[in-house]
């Protein structure tokens, strides 16, 4: 909004001349969501809190620690939601197809998970939608998404795969584009939802990875930069950086009222919401294995859910004390702050890992 009201005038202010800049506007949008979250979170915890009366329902299989955590509100995502979405609306070129899709699934995926937090809340138990009405809510919104992205992307790349260190490597994959789309998002969507787990766990390695999706959307936007280190062009992508800044200064606000012990959970609001545009994110600047290997300590708690299903239904045994993976280490006897602050380390080193595959080509 303020790019189309305020950088016209730049001729004649020549201030306004910044609003061009996408580095100034990400800024912007960063300081904008931080100070939206601080300006809402004390009245939207206390109507939470007056909502929900015995807060989020606890598992009763989980770590014997978690019983204190009993009344704590939860749907935190939404500061999130209201954040990063307004600061997206003030700060980027509106009429940009990119960031409307992203928007479409943050917000898409959010109101799933608003459902099945309320449900949770209102039933007094942990399982909240069905499953499958859960999933088909996603690839509902995935499959519009996804068909919206084949369409916005340059034809010679709109239905590939791009290869990380490998350079000018498209694998075609044709309509199976959308099935791979879907499985990104929702995937994504997901994991964050599985590492949601304890204090801070999840909003930090979001937020790690929201700055490096926004380096690379500007990389990929940007002519120069793209052609110099061989990573697909696509032009327009370089707003989805003021999306990413948005992303970063929600998800610290929101980690200052989430910080142990938490004053608010995320709930399935924030955390469907905010792996779901992950992935749409990495879609669309063609960079989805990154992902894999930037989110991968979302990865490792998916992976964990999935071993230990398997194992148990195949042999009976369980190969880790609980899962998710944050859970195991609970009942091995750590500490939450000491899991959280590992597995935050764990995160930044992925990304690091996933930033020197820019270069690896």
């Amino acid at each position: 909004m303020l790019y189309h009201l305020l950088f016209p005038l730049s001729e004649q202010f020549i201030l306004f001349n910044l609003f061009q800049y996408l580095t100034f506007r990400t800024g912007g949008a960063i300081m904008t969501a931080l100070l939206i979250c601080f300006l809402i979170a004390p009245r939207m915890i206390g109507w939470l809190k007056a909502k929900q009366k015995e807060g989020q329902p606890i598992r009763e299989d989980g770590p014997e620690t978690h019983l204190a955590k009993a009344g704590t509100p939860t749907m935190g995502g939404l500061m999130i939601l209201i954040s990063v979405t307004l600061s997206t609306l003030l700060w980027a070129n509106l009429t940009n197809q990119f960031v409307w899709i992203a928007l479409l699934v943050m917000v898409g995926y959010g109101l799933i998970g608003f459902g099945d937090d309320y449900l949770k809340l209102t039933k007094r138990n942990t399982k909240g939608l069905p499953g499958k009405l859960k999933l088909a809510a996603q690839i509902l919104i995935g499959g519009m998404a996804a068909l919206w992205i084949m369409s916005a992307l340059p034809s010679h790349i709109n239905q590939h795969i791009a290869i990380p260190i490998l350079k000018d490597i498209y694998i075609y994959i044709g309509l199976l584009f959308i099935p791979w789309a879907l499985l990104v998002m929702v995937g994504s969507s997901n994991a964050v939802n599985l590492t949601d787990g304890l204090d801070g766990l999840a909003i930090v390695p979001v937020a790690i990875a929201a700055g490096v999706f926004g380096m690379i959307s500007y990389l990929v936007g940007n002519e120069v930069f793209s052609e110099y280190l061989r990573i697909p062009y696509v032009v327009g992508t370089g707003e989805l950086s003021i999306l990413c800044g948005a992303l970063i200064g929600g998800a610290m606000g929101f980690l200052w009222y989430n910080a142990p012990p938490a004053m608010i959970f995320m709930g399935d609001t924030g955390s469907l919401a905010m792996g779901g545009v992950l992935g749409t994110i990495a879609v669309i600047v063609k960079h989805e294995l990154v992902l894999a290997i930037v989110g991968g300590l979302f990865v490792l708690e998916t992976v964990s859910v999935i071993v230990q299903v398997v194992s148990f239904k195949l042999t009976g045994k369980r190969v880790f004390a609980m899962a998710p993976l944050h859970h195991h280490f609970e009942k091995k006897g750590w500490s939450e702050p000491t899991i959280v602050i590992r597995f935050w380390i764990i995160a930044f080193i992925l990304a690091l890992v996933g930033l020197a595959t820019l270069k690896l080509r």
